[in-house]
């Protein structure tokens, strides 16, 4: 897989592209925010681990930039002290963040995580989930709303699959980010509150007659079968 690393500081770039390496990927680097645009655009990275703090143009800048262009996956780098920048990066469309300083074997575990969460594994190849006008398709990671289709995230893609497996259901936050993100992952359930904006967003723009994903008080959130 190729991996879009974007960072100014030459330490983590050897850090990160000597385990990147290691593991099987194939690094790309980028200095900067114009620079990281453009290697994602020619080279056509798998996944981008982006620092936040970049010259120029900035992390959350680029998140933007490429989130309008597609459905790449971002995992982000931040500080310990940006917190509000975390939670708006997320909102923007990141799937996931490590927070600096940062331990190799944790982020080299959310690289192969979100990694998964974008290519289905064989076994998922022939699932097919239904529910009314809406179907997820496994085998091609592909949504449709009344036979039109639709992109999605990988975690948009992974939170609607779950979602869809039991219509109704309701999914407390602390479930979700066991079943989405992994029960190892480390963040907190805001994390589930900004991904179901964000797909709860993007449904809307498909189908803005049925409110699909919503919110059950003190509880979490759910599939509305009632609209599906």
């Amino acid at each position: 897989m190729k991996v879009l690393v974007v960072d100014d500081e030459q330490s983590i770039v050897d850090v990160l592209t000597y385990n990147l390496t290691k593991a099987g990927h194939q690094p790309i680097v980028a200095r900067d925010g114009e620079q990281a645009l453009q290697r994602a655009r020619t080279d056509h990275p798998d996944l981008v681990i982006l620092d936040l703090m970049l010259p120029g143009m900035d992390g959350l800048e680029v998140c933007r930039e490429i989130r309008k262009e597609g459905n790449l996956p971002i995992i982000m780098l931040t500080a310990k002290d940006e917190e509000i920048d975390r939670v708006v990066g997320l909102e923007l469309g990141a799937d996931d963040y490590v927070v600096k300083p940062f331990s190799v074997r944790e982020l080299m575990a959310r690289v192969k995580s979100v990694l998964r969460r974008a290519r289905p594994a064989p076994s998922e190849s022939a699932q097919v989930l239904q529910a009314g006008e809406l179907r997820l398709d496994m085998s091609r990671h592909e949504a449709s709303w009344r036979s039109a289709p639709f992109e999605l995230t990988a975690i948009q893609f992974e939170l609607l699959r779950v979602l869809m497996a039991s219509p109704g259901r309701v999914f407390s936050r602390e479930e979700l980010l066991d079943r989405v993100w992994g029960y190892d992952y480390v963040g907190d359930t805001r994390t589930v509150d900004s991904a179901v904006k964000r797909l709860r967003a993007r449904l809307r723009q498909v189908a803005p007659d049925a409110e699909l994903v919503v919110t059950v008080r003190d509880a979490g959130y759910k599939l509305n079968d009632d609209n599906t």
